[in-house]
């Protein structure tokens, strides 16, 4: 048995414009942008380019070779893979290591730095570590190995195998082997490359549909409350802002991926081969796309949520600055008051040592009046009111009732 290919990759939303920006950065051009030109030179030396072309086949892309037999494409679209020859003197999971260093440790940050200006990637997303899919390509290897190379791979799961006189995919959790039987070369590199663009895709949509999950079980958690002390307002009421912030973000993220799937559905579909070894393993474009379009449905609810949840603090916040102001409106007036009591009981105003403590006790009594009115109002429970949302509650339950209600009489008639 002969392993003869690894490949890793990634995807993330690009377009040809930033495929020229890449690619006037890879041969040593800079860039146009307010960046650091020692930094880029740097990222560039580390890369340790020795071959690099611009090419054009149904998309856009770069193919790049570096001195240690790294090849890496980067097409138009964001996809990014790359590819190393088996090295007969290292073992499999020390040619992944490679790989994977080069990519997050030189590649990765080289361009993360070229594309550090502009609209950021939400927090929620740059913390995730992204988990590769390891495409393992061997040659004319039997069942026994292939069942062998699986075992390898620590802790890994089969999901599935399938195969044709042609090549004989395994596929795992996070690693693919494939058995090329006739050389099919060009044929499994476009599958591998389709394979990482779906994966990714899949892994942002997941993503997403967690976020939603953690952003709408926060703001739950608190209505959930009914009352709220008007310390905490201002305190989730900017946490609802960082929500909005990171959803709008996110919108526009869910937006551009439907612009993707069109052309690599046509490219592929356009290729015989492509489409037969994709349709083998069970993938189909039209899954993909009624998926994103549940994400976008899901994302619209979570935005009306948000901005639901930002009116609704908004007023608290109004309410609480409202009482406030009555609060230091009667501190001035009760010291107003004394003030002119004091000056109402004396026939002539005279400085003396009584005096001053008497001015100083008016002090200390409206100062602590206000300490006092503040921590009442920091303190005090103001009442959570959604009504749009107590309504779909109650819209939901009644939905409900009627649809056990015709289930009821739709098991009778059957009976």
């Amino acid at each position: 048995m002969k392993i003869k290919n690894i490949y890793i990759g990634g995807w993330f939303q690009r377009t040809m414009l930033q495929l020229s920006e890449i690619y006037d950065f890879l041969r040593g051009k800079g860039s146009k942008l307010a960046l650091e030109p020692t930094v880029l030179n740097n990222n560039l030396k580390n890369l340790d380019i020795v071959d690099l072309n611009y090419k054009i086949s149904g998309e856009e892309y770069i193919t790049i070779l570096t001195g240690n037999n790294i090849s890496i494409k980067i097409f138009e679209d964001g996809l990014i893979v790359l590819k190393t020859k088996k090295d007969t003197k290292t073992t499999m999971k020390a040619d992944i290591k490679k790989l994977t260093d080069y990519y997050e440790k030189k590649f990765s940050k080289a361009i993360n730095y070229l594309f550090s200006l502009g609209a950021p990637v939400p927090k929620e997303l740059a913390k995730i570590e992204t988990i590769y899919p390891y495409f393992i390509v061997c040659e004319n290897a039997s069942k026994t190995e292939m069942t062998e190379l699986l075992k390898q791979a620590s802790e890994e799961q089969k999901y599935y195998t399938f195969s044709n006189k042609k090549y004989e995919v395994m596929r795992g959790d996070k690693y693919y082997f494939i058995n090329n039987f006739l050389k099919a070369d060009s044929l499994i590199e476009r599958y591998i490359e389709e394979e990482i663009f779906i994966r990714e895709f899949k892994g942002q949509m997941h993503r997403y549909l967690n976020i939603h999950r953690i952003i709408w079980e926060k703001i739950d958690q608190v209505k959930e409350q009914e009352t709220i002390k008007g310390a905490e307002i201002l305190k989730f009421a900017t946490k609802v802002e960082s929500y909005a912030k990171t959803i709008n973000l996110i919108d526009g993220r869910i937006k551009q991926m439907a612009t993707y799937l069109p052309t690599r559905e046509s490219i592929a579909k356009n290729d015989a081969e492509l489409i037969e070894f994709l349709n083998i393993s069970g993938y189909k474009y039209e899954t993909l796309k009624d998926t994103l379009n549940y994400i976008q449905y899901l994302w619209n609810m979570t935005k009306e949520y948000v901005q639901s949840a930002q009116k609704l603090f908004a007023g608290l916040k109004a309410d609480v600055t409202s009482k406030s102001i009555s609060n230091l409106t009667i501190v001035t007036s009760v010291t107003a008051g004394a003030t002119l009591l004091g000056l109402f009981t004396k026939s002539a105003p005279t400085l003396s040592v009584h005096g001053l403590i008497y001015c100083g006790i008016l002090v200390l009594i409206g100062w602590g009046a206000n300490r006092l009115l503040k921590l009442i109002s920091r303190n005090r429970k103001y009442k959570i009111s959604d009504i749009n949302f107590d309504n779909n509650i109650q819209f939901d339950k009644k939905a409900k009732k009627i649809a056990q209600q015709e289930e009821k009489v739709k098991n009778k008639k059957e009976a």
